[in-house]
């Protein structure tokens, strides 16, 4: 994730929704279906790492991401005949990461002692305390990003990713979440303000 893009826009008055630049997805699903191993390569290669870098928003852990990523492309490859509009390949792709997200959660709350810290208790990064000229660049705008997400609760962070960094539509999240538009705007628009409160003395120029 760039963090000098999703600060831009974070700070900035909302603009309109993007469009979306058409895609050859159609014409690889269809070749894959009908049996083109190369063709659902390509559905790899060309989706792959937007589906891990929401993954790892969501997880905060670069093992648990790469995993999920792959069983998101095990699960897409047994399911690819079921989907509706193949244009719309990306969204239907997070759609299933976010179901693989909600499992491994789910595990890990079985897997964890009843003693222990809640929900969000996942490999957290480390904090370098960036300086404010340094914020814009490098590792250290990514921990800082990565802190200021981890604030925003679980599903408000993953309706947050899919419209500032996968730039979905609202109706798109809308599906995806079980959520109504109105409510994806809403969410949407409280997450904004957490991470502008989070990113704001960092921007802004003071610690």
């Amino acid at each position: 994730m760039v963090f000098a893009s999703l600060a831009v826009q974070l700070l900035a008055i909302p603009v309109a929704q993007p469009t979306a630049p058409a895609t050859a997805d159609a014409a690889l699903v269809s070749q894959a279906i009908a049996g083109d191993s190369r063709a659902f390569r390509s559905i790899f290669e060309r989706h792959a790492p937007a589906v891990r870098r929401y993954l790892r928003d969501l997880l905060r852990d670069a093992p648990a991401a790469d995993e999920a990523t792959q069983e998101t492309f095990v699960r897409a490859h047994a399911r690819l005949d079921a989907i509706r509009d193949a244009d719309r390949l990306g969204p239907w792709l997070f759609g299933i990461a976010r179901n693989v997200h909600l499992e491994y959660r789910r595990k890990l709350k079985r897997a964890r002692p009843s003693g222990a810290v809640g929900d969000d208790a996942l490999p957290e990064p480390v904090d370098v305390a960036p300086s404010p000229e340094d914020v814009m660049l490098g590792r250290e705008a990514d921990v800082v990003l990565a802190e200021a997400l981890a604030a925003v609760s679980e599903e408000r962070r993953a309706a947050l990713v899919l419209r500032i960094d996968h730039e979905l539509g609202y109706d798109e999240i809308a599906a995806h979440m079980h959520w109504s538009v109105q409510k994806v705007k809403n969410e949407i628009h409280r997450g904004r303000l957490q991470l502008r409160a989070h990113l704001a003395k960092y921007i802004g120029g003071s610690r």
